[in-house]
């Protein structure tokens, strides 16, 4: 009885705790609310789901690392209809910091072999810079580590936990295939998308953010399709990287039914490539399969590959074929060397040229036009369209930080370009490690052009997919076998059903 006794007291005393704690977070949830309206109570509100998914998470490692892929796939879509009730890149950040500390619980993070590579020696000069612009104070207004950390994190630290988590978590031939395979389902439903959009027309949500960027998304009647992405230069120029990657895996894949799963794939996104009207996305496509040509290392590729974009380009900027398009002849513009709109990113260069040659550090991370007072000088350059991730770093970072970038950049691409061209031996592999490659520069190109290059998913698809590339050598003789299998699977079901085709004849 004394038992039964302790047990109840026990248990009354757990179940009291437990009524004690919803109730501080039911008015905290109040709190938030009153002070930040729907969202900051959703915050409060999803603290007991995210105390049961990190239990999850340490269990089903593997499930978590997926949930951040597709998060960052989906993550501006869902937060276009308000399923995100939180900053939008909060959950990203979050997920990607819990792989990083189940990692170092596991003891794979510490003394890791395959972080020790000249991508991640790239990310952490990057962050090193980035860390010292906190002391910036180009504008005179003091220290705002506030602001600093908000551009921190979407200039370096995102960089940074992307190529880590995917360094970590991807390091078998069947995980990396996954990890291209779910890239392209997630295509495919952006395909879809920006269909639906074109055949249906577009959600309440939607029509909602044409409404504010209608000046960039229809031109003389032409709208521009973002899909499920943030905007359509950001779509369009997704789409041509990723049908630089699916092209050429379709090319160098040696497994028939993944290389006609990828050239669908590429084929649909190309299509969907020119309903963004994303003219630098025709560029960022040349460039990545020139880069391809280069790593292909094949006259038989070269040739082919090389006539046929020499074809497109030659029809796009020559000829008149097509213009009864709409799509087509917006595309065409980008061979216009008097388009209005190039102009104008011309004359904002040189407006804000003028200001850099006082501020070789930039105006500071995260130094927006609501931090900078009217009367502070910097304040005009805060207001001026920046139109492409290179002049953003180059207001915020100074031309010294473009420079940094730049060089970080050549390096781990470099680097990359090194083990594909002469550490795999496999070609399914050197594939892979060519598209990633290939689509790398075709983003950066779009990146100089646009304002995309840290948007999601760019950086743990583009930057994370390169942390893999630098993984491959590690398991490559586990993927030569992994390819052997499934090859020998497939003889093996042709055998049998050329066997079954005879059995019937006879």
């Amino acid at each position: 009885m004394q038992i039964s006794a302790n047990r109840f007291n026990h248990g009354s005393s757990a179940n009291g705790m437990r009524i004690v704690l919803l109730l501080l977070l039911f008015l905290l949830s109040l709190y938030e609310f009153k002070s930040m309206g729907l969202k900051g109570m959703g915050m409060v509100c999803a603290i007991p789901v995210a105390v049961i998914y990190i239990t999850i998470a340490f269990r089903w490692k593997m499930f978590t690392f997926w949930t951040l892929f597709f998060l960052n796939y989906f993550l501006m879509f869902l937060d276009r209809y308000g399923y995100i009730p939180m900053p939008t890149s909060l959950p990203n950040e979050m997920f990607e910091i819990m792989l990083l500390c189940i990692a170092i619980i596991d003891g794979k993070l510490f003394m890791n072999a395959r972080l020790c590579n000249l991508l991640q020696f790239s990310m952490v000069l990057w962050v090193a810079f980035c860390t010292l612009q906190v002391l910036n104070n180009t504008c005179n207004l003091g220290m705002n580590v506030s602001a600093w950390y908000t551009g921190a994190r979407l200039m370096a630290f995102q960089l940074l936990y992307a190529t880590i988590v995917c360094a970590i978590y991807v390091t078998q031939p069947e995980t990396m295939v996954k990890f291209f395979k779910f890239w392209a389902f997630c295509s495919i439903f952006a395909v879809f998308w920006v269909w639906k959009q074109r055949t249906f027309g577009f959600t309440q949500p939607e029509k909602a953010f044409l409404v504010h960027a209608g000046r960039t998304h229809i031109i003389h009647g032409i709208i521009r399709y973002f899909s499920c992405f943030t905007d359509a230069a950001n779509f369009g120029i997704h789409m041509a990287s990723a049908s630089v990657l699916f092209f050429i895996i379709a090319i160098t894949n040696r497994i028939k039914r993944t290389r006609l799963f990828f050239l669908a794939v590429a084929v649909g996104t190309t299509w969907a490539m020119f309903t963004s009207g994303t003219r630098t996305a025709i560029f960022c496509m040349i460039a990545g399969f020139m880069v391809f040509v280069f790593l292909s290392r094949s006259v038989k590729i070269a040739i082919p590959v090389s006539v046929i974009f020499g074809a497109l380009v030659f029809v796009l900027a020559f000829t008149k074929i097509g213009e009864g398009n709409s799509m087509i002849r917006r595309m065409r513009t980008a061979f216009d060397r008097n388009d209005a709109s190039a102009g104008v990113r011309d004359i904002n260069k040189e407006a804000i040229s003028k200001y850099m040659k006082e501020a070789p550090w930039g105006i500071g991370l995260g130094m927006d036009v609501s931090k900078i007072p009217p009367h502070n000088k910097y304040h005009t350059l805060s207001m001026i369209p920046p139109d492409s991730e290179y002049v953003y770093i180059w207001v915020h970072a100074g031309p010294i930080g473009v420079v940094v970038f730049v060089i970080t950049t050549i390096l781990l691409f470099g680097g990359a370009c090194y083990i594909t061209l002469f550490r795999l031996k496999s070609q399914s592999l050197r594939g892979y490690g060519a598209g990633l490659c290939s689509a790398f520069v075709a983003l950066h190109l779009g990146g100089y052009a646009n304002q995309i290059l840290m948007q999601f998913p760019n950086i743990f698809l583009f930057y994370g997919g390169m942390s893999i590339l630098y993984n491959m050598p590690y398991f490559e003789q586990k993927y030569l076998e992994y390819e052997e299998k499934i090859l020998a699977e497939n003889e093996e079901k042709k055998r049998l059903k050329e066997e079954k085709k005879r059995g019937s004849e006879v």
